[in-house]
């Protein structure tokens, strides 16, 4: 006999409905009700979205009852939720907790000689609504003593994994209506504490006539497993407890090695591993000071592909190995031979290491420098000989290269001239690939000559290899690593050599990569009033029907490298960006992804357009559209294409069309020496970089039929926004060497490495992928696209370089004349219209920006179009420069 419910309110006006009679029925059901929200024992049901907790936690449960065939078949909606015992605990915030009988606890692992403790596995599943599925995976982990949260959105999902990090997610991929299951994975799998996470997806059931579908979707979206739909709480806990013995307990130990790895770099000893065969695994940084290599260069490598030094006794070697072939360890002094070809003398000891079938997989030295002072003579004299010789037997092999090398160089015209015959292209991106793995990039400091080194100048390195030659070990070790720091890519300080040896190359670089402070007399800067940046006021925005048909046709070609941006300007009276604009935007879906209309996109498009000076001979509207029409280019290549989000394509477009906007036709430097309010407000720090963000984000803001921004989510548009600045704040030229740098260390060489031990068909697929999975890669790609498309005039047809070439310099006169008028110290003398040789600045530009930038972007991308127009662009230049010609065409050209 039934007795009539207790109703218990809280102060928090959470109201308790139970049945009085508790201990009669297992099978009662505990319903809580809070405005029109109902929880029915662990989902929450609700007509009202903003009521329902978007993550439930819970640590356990009591099973269900074990009475009857209730979980073998589907059974109605409600059995689950009859079949949960009452529980007492309310909803605080967002999160629901009950308490089991499974006791969950910590796991011993054993890893080598390290005995780890793995904590209680945490499992998040993400499920938009409740259905048997998720109750299996649900009283799966309570039978197994997992910890389990329930995510119901993406948002809810990601926040909690950031928070938790949980070893096993299951999503629910069954129905693309709630969520797309694909994208949260990705999002997921972007974050770094998903490394060693386990992502399975719930599939629909397929009939018997159905065939199998691919799981190659699944797991380029970065899933691990695939589950076919089965409610059954015994195949969710087998599949969950196959996962916890295989992949997570695997991941676990792997990440314990991340602490031997750090031990390993942070040891004194230089350490290098081999395999049985003696191919080189790793070394730590203690061995590469040691012997002068960069890793690159010697990861693998077999030990006999090194040069051996002639010091040793003859014997030596088969002793060694007659020793460590029989699983003995050998120690004793060795005489090795670094990179420079100089002999010192080592403490080695060598230690087989016993793997799989108890046979020796891997050999372990430890090597010590001898404390000789000989040794410490001829390991520094290197070091010293390394920083300044140019010895072109190493300097070949790298990407930045000696002054010497930039005046006479033709290296781009003998790597990209070869016949554009797909097997040849194969054959030069291979060959590029196998230069770009072995450079050794390094800050200017180390390329400079003694004479023309800033630091030198001061003493600094003279003083450092002094105190070197007589000090002990220690200490010549601890300078070394001083050493190490200056060359370090933070302290990349333009390489500059002196007026009477490349004036052109000298002021072109001082003008792009100084902050522009240079003195006139005494201890003064001259200041003067900002320039006058007048804005054009934004007109009625056209509509894509009043695009004329001359128009439409020009822009047909616009995928093409070719495409011509002087015609686009000439038919739309200087305003081709919004033209180009609307059809690149269309092309990439960039008013879908932000959720705006069309006409708020054009409206957009206008008016950054309008802030553009016309006056402006280079930076204007034209030289947007040219670099967003290249960022487009670059984005359709497939390599950049699979390495990047729809959000990273949709901030390139941003950052190229925003990239220049408001420019004043004047370098930084010259609002540094004029002391503008731009150089005051940015502390002469990447001024018009970031003057040209900051102006296009508060143009949009100011007027919602403009903002293209309004409709997205927070978080979104805060890391749309961060990429799109950092985008445009790296075309800024002082750290142009770190940001090249930076790339080819982390994206070109890994990718070579990759090239070079596979040369698969499916490389290309893997390369991308495991680039998506580190934020930090995508946003070097990025970087490197868009410095790429600002300065890619070189790269275009003949035709185009030369008209480009042409406005930079009528801009650069420009700024040369006004310096004088106003008496400021004149950045770039060589640019006075009346003695400037063009053809002498363009191969300056070329030899020292952009021959080793592009030669690492198309190791990349593989764009053979661009480095066959480098080609001949270099070559005419050449020709001209030759000839003593000044103006941009050959006398035949002109008639």
């Amino acid at each position: 006999m039934g007795c009539a419910p207790s109703i218990h309110v809280s102060q928090s006006g959470v109201i308790y409905c139970r049945d009085s009679d508790e201990s009669n029925s297992p099978h009662q059901t505990t319903t809580i009700s809070q405005g029109a929200a109902t929880l029915h024992g662990l989902f929450v049901k609700t007509d009202a979205a903003d009521s329902i907790p978007s993550v439930l936690a819970y640590q356990s449960r009591p099973p269900p009852p074990c009475s009857g065939p209730r979980r073998k078949e589907r059974g109605e909606p409600g059995a689950a939720a009859r079949a949960r015992p009452p529980h007492c605990c309310a909803i605080e915030a967002e999160t629901q907790t009950s308490h089991s009988s499974v006791k969950a606890s910590t796991t011993e692992v054993q890893i080598g000689p390290m005995r780890l403790t793995q904590d209680p596995i945490q499992v998040l599943l993400i499920f938009a609504k409740e259905d048997n599925q998720s109750d299996g995976f649900w009283w799966a982990c309570d039978r197994a003593g997992y910890r389990c949260n329930i995510a119901r959105t993406p948002e809810s999902a990601l926040e909690c994994f950031l928070d938790k990090h949980q070893e096993i997610i299951v999503i629910d991929h069954r129905n693309s209506r709630y969520f797309d299951a694909e994208a949260i994975c990705r999002s997921l799998r972007a974050t770094k504490p998903s490394e060693h996470t386990v992502i399975l997806a719930v599939v629909p059931r397929t009939s018997s006539d159905q065939e199998e579908t691919s799981v190659l979707p699944l797991l380029h979206a970065g899933f691990d497993r695939r589950f076919m739909e089965n409610s059954s709480i015994t195949a969710c806990y087998n599949e969950l407890i196959q996962i916890e013995h295989g992949e997570v307990r695997s991941q676990f130990k792997l990440r314990a090695c991340n602490a031997v790895f750090t031990a390993l770099d942070h040891c004194q000893e230089a350490i290098e591993i081999t395999s049985e065969d003696h191919v080189i695994q790793y070394v730590n940084p203690a061995f590469e000071r040691m012997m002068g290599y960069h890793k690159g260069e010697l990861i693998g490598k077999e030990l006999t592909e090194l040069p051996k030094s002639d010091k040793n006794r003859a014997d030596l070697l088969d002793t060694i190995n007659t020793f460590i072939k029989k699983g003995k360890e050998w120690q004793g002094v060795y005489y090795a031979r670094r990179k420079s070809g100089d002999s010192i003398q080592q403490h080695v000891k060598i230690t087989p290491v016993i793997g799989q079938g108890g046979k020796i997989r891997h050999f372990v030295s430890l090597k010590r420098l001898r404390c000789t002072n000989e040794n410490n003579k001829q390991l520094y004299k290197s070091h010293r000989d390394e920083k300044y010789s140019g010895d072109n037997s190493q300097s070949e092999s790298h990407s930045f290269r000696c002054k010497n090398r930039r005046k006479d160089s033709i290296d781009v015209k003998s790597i990209t001239s070869q016949s554009s015959d797909a097997p040849s292209l194969q054959t030069r991106r291979y060959s590029s690939m196998a230069r770009i793995h072995s450079m050794t990039i390094e800050a200017p400091i180390t390329k400079a000559s003694p004479e023309h080194c800033l630091l030198h100048k001061l003493g600094v390195i003279n003083i450092i290899n002094a105190a070197q030659e007589n000090s002990p070990i220690t200490v010549a070790e601890a300078l070394d690593r001083v050493l190490e720091i200056l060359r370090t890519t933070e302290l990349y300080s333009p390489q500059l050599g002196t007026k009477d040896e490349d004036p052109h190359t000298s002021d072109l670089v001082g003008g792009l990569m100084t902050d522009g402070l240079r003195r006139l007399s005494g201890n003064e800067c001259v200041f003067s009033k900002n320039l006058n940046l007048s804005h054009s006021h934004l007109s009625v925005p056209i509509t894509i029907n009043d695009v004329p048909p001359c128009i439409t046709q020009l822009l047909d070609n616009e995928e093409s490298w070719d495409f011509n941006i002087f015609e686009l300007e000439a038919v739309t009276n200087k305003r081709p960006l919004i033209y180009l604009g609307l059809k690149v935007f269309a092309r990439f879906g960039v008013a879908e992804f932000l959720n705006c209309s069309e006409a708020t996109l054009r409206a957009w498009l206008q008016m950054i357009e309008a802030n553009y000076h016309s006056s402006n001979s280079y930076h204007n509207s034209t030289h947007a559209a040219d670099v967003l029409h290249a960022t487009a280019f670059f984005l359709g290549k497939e390599r950049v294409k699979g390495s990047l989000d729809h959000l990273d394509e949709v901030a390139a477009l941003i950052a190229a069309t925003i990239h220049d906007v408001d420019h004043p036709g004047r370098t930084n430097s010259f609002l540094c020496n004029a002391g503008s309010e731009l150089a005051v407000l940015y502390n002469d720090t990447a001024v018009l970089e970031s003057h040209h963000t900051a102006l296009a984000f508060q143009l949009t803001a100011k007027d919602s039929k403009c903002n293209i921004f309004k409709n997205i989510d927070r978080n979104h548009y805060r890391t749309l926004r961060q990429a799109i600045i950092d985008m445009v704040l790296a075309t800024e030229m002082t750290k142009h060497f770190e940001h090249v740098n930076k790339f080819v260390n982390s994206i070109n060489k890994p990718m070579a490495s990759e090239e070079n031990s596979s040369h698969s068909e499916g490389s290309d697929c893997a390369c991308t992928a495991s680039i998506k999975n580190f934020p930090d890669n995508q946003t070097l790609i990025k970087r490197m696209m868009i410095k790429c498309a600002d300065v890619a005039n070189p790269c275009r047809p003949l035709e185009l370089c030369i008209e480009w070439a042409g406005r930079i310099s009528e801009e650069y006169f420009a700024q040369t004349d006004e310096e004088k008028r106003q008496g400021l110290p004149v950045v770039m003398p060589v640019f006075d219209r009346n003695t400037c040789s063009i053809p002498k600045s363009q191969i300056s530009f070329i030899d020292y920006f952009i021959t080793d930038m592009f030669d690492a972007w198309d190791a990349f991308a593989h764009l053979p179009v661009l480095m066959q127009h480098l080609a001949n662009n270099y070559k005419h230049w050449k020709t001209l420069d030759e000839l003593k010609c000044k103006s941009l065409r050959l006398p035949s050209e002109n008639k």
